[in-house]
């Protein structure tokens, strides 16, 4: 595949260039709308690797990734090619919203259909021009709308390939997950193009640390996927994560105003008490417990529950003295500031 003539769009991306392509989706009431890609190709060759984000409109974090990442000067390094996609669901986007117009999640509707739904026409676009053409993909995410995750990331931990790459990434949490029928990772999968899900942050916000880790996180990876040199100075102590293939939402048992106890990124122990739901007119409280060992992965972020909704994602942890220590790492928040200051201050254009 590196080998061979490479046309995105239409447009043929040679060695050693630097590309923006526009390609045209569906009109939204006679507005036009494009698919915007940047592609750098390097002069050498080697795997080609997509970047999107937004596949759910309103999941900011990976758009302001993206950016900060394109700036970084390493790039002239690259070895095959790169394909950025800030906005996979620009329409969701432009409405503050994880869905298309019709209400339809575009993250259900891989394949496509170039005759099918708004949604479907999309992501055949989206899985033709860019996810077949690539042997490897990370593609952003963050939390659905009130609710906020610990930066993670979401494989197949059985194939080796990626579970190496998972873990090459530095996340807090590397997290083992099924395929769900019509995503783009699971359609992905089966032509063959492996997919690394970084999830982190909330909908309709920048978190800063969240986004220091994606850039940094996806620089580790092309350095270990060899789209870019290994580290030549003396590096620093490589961050090893929790390594989880369970976890599970813990959900409301009452309606009521939600007090929280523990926060993200917390290890926790069975029968620890993660919240309790008050009842807003009686002195009267439930707690909601932790039914296993874990760390808190997800968690809401408003103070209103009803009941039998979500309200802490837990990973399944066994060694908790090994976990606390591995996630020591996320709440330093001066050390992630240094590390993510030195690879700005050598790397990018100023």
């Amino acid at each position: 595949m590196a080998n061979e003539a490479l046309v995105i769009g239409g447009v043929e991306v040679k060695k050693g260039t630097f590309n923006t392509i526009n390609i045209p989706l569906p009109k939204l009431y006679n507005t036009p709308t494009n698919l915007h890609l940047n592609v750098i190709r390097g002069r050498k060759d080697g795997p080609i690797v997509f970047i999107s984000a937004a596949l759910h409109g309103d999941e900011l974090n990976g758009i302001e990734i993206i950016r900060r990442l394109k700036k970084l000067n390493l790039l002239k390094k690259i070895r095959g090619t790169l394909i950025l996609v800030p906005a996979v669901n620009v329409y969701g986007m432009m409405n503050l919203s994880r869905y298309l117009p019709d209400r339809r999640d575009l993250n259900r509707s891989f394949p496509g259909s170039s005759k099918g739904s708004l949604a479907g026409r999309i992501a055949k676009i989206f899985f033709d021009e860019v996810v077949l053409k690539c042997s490897l993909g990370i593609d952003l995410h963050t939390g659905s709308i009130h609710k906020t995750n610990l930066p993670q990331i979401r494989t197949n931990l059985d194939n080796e390939y990626t579970a190496k790459l998972a873990k090459a990434f530095e996340a807090p949490v590397v997290l083992h997950s099924a395929l769900l029928d019509g995503s783009m990772r699971a359609e992905a999968q089966q032509n063959g193009v492996p997919i690394l899900l970084y999830e982190a942050g909330e909908a309709l916000r920048f978190d800063e640390s969240s986004i220091r880790i994606g850039v940094k996180g996806i620089i580790n990876v092309l350095r270990a996927n060899g789209n870019l040199p290994k580290v030549t100075k003396k590096e620093t102590k490589k961050k090893t994560p929790i390594v989880t293939r369970t976890s599970k939402w813990i959900r409301s048992s009452h309606s009521g105003i939600l007090r929280t106890v523990k926060k993200l990124g917390d290890i926790v122990e069975n029968d620890d008490v993660l919240a309790y739901i008050d009842d807003p007119l009686e002195d009267v409280s439930h707690e909601i417990k932790a039914p296993f060992n874990g760390v808190v992965i997800g968690k809401s972020q408003i103070p209103l529950a009803q009941e039998g909704d979500a309200i802490f994602h837990i990973a399944n942890i066994t060694n908790l003295n090994i976990a606390e220590d591995k996630i020591e790492y996320f709440s330093e928040d001066a050390i992630q500031q240094s590390e993510f200051d030195e690879l700005h201050n050598e790397e990018i254009i100023e």
